[in-house]
């Protein structure tokens, strides 16, 4: 599998936009296209598999750790043409230090794959050269290579081949692929991008424009080396039955813990709050993830499922509610306009 890592300049360069845009392009010239996102995120995911229809699996050097990131990017690579990676803020932001632990780069060097970096050129020219010279020898002295660029907020075909001839003039990593300020946006509330159930997802073939061939030798430097056999499991679940809500309401879920489960012998049975299922009859262990009940408030308060979570929490079976998913579990919600509404 050929695999980069799109990182960013910042945040707000537009780097989820550019990862949207390019798995369209991808989808349309791969048979298979796998996508994956660095750092403990749900809401970019959620609009990668939008794109692909394929989960999106996250991957990163301090909450999971590279061997575990390495061997999920084996699992998925053996039957995927190209995969990936939409980088965490900017290139070098991590934990601390100039990329250190957590960092994009950081996981570009641990996976051995290329960077292309998303670089907002608004009102840029000249400027984009030592710009893009400062990423690319401080990733070069790391041990990382920037392999392409991509130009977000282009002012026309004339501005895109102005910045293409100025990194070809000073030796710079090629232009791959460029983006018109005028392509639409991405919905937004205060956590970050809304769900892709609650926006449209825009078509960027009009706005967003790559030289596949450029594309694809950017992606001939990754080896195919990080590929790892999975470790041997225990099987400590075998026989025992996990309840996972999971709807509109409770939504953020890492696709890894699910596969974890079910690795470890569980069977992973689905109900729905919002649909007013009760916790499925048999059930040793109830999970409830993170999520927006917030905005189903009115909704949750009337579903029968409340009084089901009540009666399994009280049976004294082991119960994970996270986020979005402990707020149920309280005496009353209230929503942000002030609504106070009943819970578990």
């Amino acid at each position: 599998m050929k695999l980069a890592l799109l990182a960013g300049t910042q945040s707000g360069c537009g780097k989820t936009t550019i990862m949207l845009a390019l798995l369209q392009y991808l989808k349309k010239h791969y048979q298979s296209v796998s996508s994956y996102k660095a750092g403990p995120d749900f809401l970019d995911p959620l609009w990668h598999l939008a794109v692909t229809k394929s989960p999106s699996y996250n991957l990163d050097t301090r909450m999971i750790g590279i061997e575990l990131s390495r061997q999920i990017i084996s699992s998925r690579g053996q039957q995927t043409e190209v995969g990936l990676i939409e980088g965490v803020m900017g290139l070098f932001d991590g934990r601390e230090g100039v990329g250190e632990s957590g960092s994009s780069l950081d996981l570009s060097k641990h996976l051995g794959c290329p960077v292309i970096l998303v670089v907002d050129a608004k009102g840029m020219s000249g400027s984009i050269v030592p710009l893009v010279s400062g990423f690319y020898q401080f990733a070069a002295n790391n041990g990382v290579c920037i392999s392409g660029i991509i130009a977000n907020r282009v002012g026309s075909p004339h501005h895109a081949a102005l910045l293409k001839a100025l990194l070809e003039d000073y030796d710079m990593p090629p232009l791959i692929a460029w983006m018109l300020k005028d392509a639409a946006p991405l919905a937004e509330r205060h956590l970050g991008l809304v769900r892709p159930q609650e926006a449209v997802l825009p078509d960027f073939s009009e706005s967003f424009f790559c030289d596949e061939a450029v594309f694809s030798q950017a992606l001939q430097t990754f080896q195919g080396s990080i590929f790892t056999q999975h470790a041997k499991t225990n099987h400590r679940l075998t026989g025992k039955t996990i309840a996972v809500a999971r709807d509109d309401a409770c939504c953020f879920i890492y696709p890894a813990n699910i596969d974890w489960l079910r690795e470890q012998g569980a069977n992973v049975v689905f109900f729905s709050l919002l649909n007013g299922d009760k916790v499925p009859d048999g059930s040793d262990a109830l999970w409830l993830p993170g999520g927006y009940p917030e905005l189903y408030a009115h909704e949750l308060a009337r579903s029968d499922s409340l009084v089901s979570l009540r009666n399994f929490i009280e049976s004294g079976k082991p119960v994970l509610a996270e986020c979005g998913g402990a707020m149920l579990l309280g005496r009353n919600l209230i929503n942000q306009d002030g609504c106070s509404w009943p819970m578990a």
